[in-house]
């Protein structure tokens, strides 16, 4: 409720146009999130009401129908600003992606409930599992809403909790980390390659011996490793200095891949099963190096690219793609320590930072509000967050266990995003701050996850 409350003071001072206008004027944005929140209290006591084994035993039929509308929505919704996803009902409109949250925390944990199911036992389980997650996620993709869809990842912590090997979220981190250093570093050029490629396979040299180190549990093969890689290193930085030409791919190639002989020799030579691991690994890390340059000039749209451009600092288009952030920065560096007071803020009242009210109502609160004021928002949602991970810890139900960890992963994840978007870390993907940014869809959506999450919770056992 505090935070509720507050996003209902951020928006009417986001949207404060010096009219001196009620916060509770229907005609302000404030007052219309206020007629949002009354009607979400509403439909969580409804939702306190019913029974709990509902839930449970129509998880799989309100996925489907979930789905259902999220392909009709594909259809009949309007283009709104290139977006098919929001779907008008007389004088509102609602977003099915955001409910669809909900239906697949539903369906996912439904799944793991199941009678002795365990995500380890089989691959198809992880079919089943990643199928869930994925088909919603192609579903708002066809309806253009990145940002909607992204959210869905989340759901690979609720996974890992439930015994998904966490070299899945290493990779996952690996990949991000090839991404950003490749296309950050395109241009300058390192042995005939780019600087960006050369450091992503400098990494994947000490990931191979950091992972042979582990699996061999025999440190002179690792040892072998470091120095195989830091010797030939060396070697073509002297052979650059005598002004000899060494071709980039062939040198890094062909070290990654003698190393790769000689984990296949390891294998077949000690007890290191694991050795084709790490072999997997590599090739799927060069694959994927090699494939970044095609999926960000060929796959992303031009302004994807810039989005990505900007939040990496290798373009600044203060007028253009940057021109949101830059606003946004200068809004929240001005704060300072204890920001300028209910709406004094500058550029907020004066409008210098678009969707200020929604994606960007964070910029409101560390201007006015400053670095404190930001800190005990972040401190709410950190109370909120533990809160809803020791409620699903204490349950001895899987389902309500598992729907737990989902809400609590879905929050997380648009904390993050939105913040790091707001203050320049991630690209701007349009993710709305939970019970801040102005809209009824995002309100019902958490309404959803989180009075369902009360009801089940009221219903245990002790």
């Amino acid at each position: 409720m505090l935070l509720v409350i507050g996003g209902v003071f951020c928006i009417y001072s986001a949207s404060y146009d010096f009219d001196h206008a009620s916060i509770f004027s229907f005609s302000e944005f404030s007052g219309k999130q206020i007629r949002w929140i009354v009607l979400s209290m509403a439909l969580g006591l409804v939702l306190l009401l019913i029974d709990a084994r509902i839930f449970e035993t129509y998880a799989y039929p309100a996925y489907i129908a979930m789905l259902l509308l999220l392909a009709v929505t594909i259809v009949i919704a309007p283009d709104i600003k290139g977006s098919r996803s929001w779907l008008v009902l007389g004088p509102m409109s609602l977003q099915p992606a955001e409910f669809a949250k909900c239906t697949t925390a539903l369906a996912l944990a439904k799944l793991f409930s199941g009678y002795n199911f365990q995500l380890n036992a089989s691959r198809n389980n992880y079919f089943k599992a990643l199928a869930i997650i994925f088909i919603p996620v192609l579903l708002i993709l066809a309806q253009k809403e990145t940002g909607s869809a992204l959210t869905y990842m989340a759901l690979f912590f609720v996974l890992y909790r439930e015994g998904m090997s966490g070299l899945v979220l290493l990779a996952a981190l690996c990949a991000v980390v090839f991404f950003v250093v490749a296309v950050k570093f395109s241009a300058p050029l390192f042995l005939g390659i780019p600087v960006g490629q050369a450091v992503v396979f400098s990494i994947i040299m000490v990931l191979m011996v950091l992972m042979v180190g582990g699996y061999s549990r025999r440190p002179v093969e690792a040892r072998y490793l470091f120095f195989w890689f830091a010797g030939t290193s060396v070697l073509a930085s002297v052979l650059t200095l005598c002004g000899v030409a060494v071709p980039g791919y062939v040198f890094f190639l062909g070290v990654i891949l003698v190393c790769c002989g000689y984990c296949v020799f390891v294998r077949f030579h000690t007890a290191a099963r694991r050795m084709g691991l790490v072999i997997a690994t590599v090739i799927a890390s060069l694959v994927f190096v090699f494939s970044i340059d095609f999926a960000f000039n060929k796959v992303l749209q031009p302004h994807q690219q810039m989005r990505i451009k900007v939040a990496l600092g290798i373009e600044e288009d203060l007028r253009g793609a940057g021109y949101n952030v830059n606003q946004s920065k200068i809004a929240i560096g001005s704060g300072g320590m204890f920001g300028k007071g209910f709406l004094n803020g500058t550029q907020t009242k004066l409008k210098y930072v678009p969707e200020q009210h929604t994606d960007f109502i964070f910029c409101t609160i560390g201007e006015e509000q400053g670095f404190v004021g930001a800190t005990a928002v972040l401190l709410l949602f950190l109370a909120l967050i533990l809160r809803v991970i020791s409620i699903a810890e204490r349950q001895q139900s899987v389902f309500v266990r598992v729907y737990g960890y989902c809400v609590a992963s879905y929050f997380i994840f648009h904390l993050a995003i939105n913040i790091g978007m707001v203050i320049g870390l991630c690209p701007v993907i349009g993710i709305p701050l939970p019970f801040f940014s102005y809209g009824g869809s995002s309100l019902w959506g958490f309404t959803f996850l989180l009075f369902i999450l009360l009801r089940l919770d009221a219903a245990r056992k002790s």
